[in-house]
């Protein structure tokens, strides 16, 4: 693909891997309605990127694919892409060989292979540095020493000030159809998440114990 990445179809999805709509796979942030006919749509780019993310690592974590080769081969298939070109291009971005092993929950490798799909995807990268790391870091995939803007500070300081008990039940129902276990949830949530989400437990309970309390001394 050659041309403006900002106008193919991936990017006008909001779905810059072209990851196919099933039905069956309720995505985060899908947008109504979820498809275009055969892709999905998404209300933002970086919910699009998450679950790009998320995928990829379903490969690693489902079918033990920790290889470019492999990871490559199922993603883009050859019956319908240059499979081969696919994997060299990829490769040669993350600067690893086609069969060396490779860690997707390693926040800078997934870094690497989303952008080398997204580039190959969409003939292009049309998306700021800030923008990948937002979709990553609601996979859970945070590089170290990563410093979050201010508004992305204050906007979880809200999140922890204002969050409930019913809140977190709800977020995790929503990660759980495609979270392994409660630590993939922990990851999908990300540590703004995290934090929000003990804290606001905790004064969930803190306020039980309070109220009966009350009322036992009424």
């Amino acid at each position: 693909m050659s041309g403006d990445p900002k106008t193919s179809r991936g990017y006008r999805n909001r779905n810059p891997g072209n990851i196919e709509h099933l039905a069956t796979n309720k995505w985060l942030g899908l947008e109504t309605p979820p498809s275009d006919g055969r892709f999905c749509r998404f209300r933002s780019h970086q919910h699009g990127i998450r679950a790009l993310a998320l995928l990829l690592q379903s490969y690693q974590d489902r079918h033990g694919l920790r290889t470019v080769r492999g990871i490559v081969a199922r993603w883009a298939p050859s019956h319908e892409n240059d499979t081969h070109a696919y994997q060299a291009a990829v490769a040669a971005r993350l600067g690893v060989g086609l069969d060396d092993p490779i860690d997707l929950h390693d926040a800078t490798t997934m870094r690497g292979l989303v952008e080398a799909i997204i580039r190959h995807e969409l003939g292009g990268m049309p998306y700021a540095p800030d923008t990948i790391a937002e979709g990553l870091r609601m996979a859970g995939l945070v590089q170290p020493g990563l410093a979050y803007s201010g508004t992305v500070r204050a906007a979880a300081g809200s999140v922890v000030a204002g969050v409930t008990a019913a809140a977190v039940v709800d977020a995790v129902t929503t990660l759980a159809p495609h979270a392994e276990g409660l630590a993939s949830v922990l990851r999908a949530l990300g540590p703004w998440g995290v934090a929000a989400a003990v804290i606001g437990v905790a004064a969930w309970t803190i306020h039980q114990r309070l109220q009966r309390q009350r009322e036992v001394t009424r």
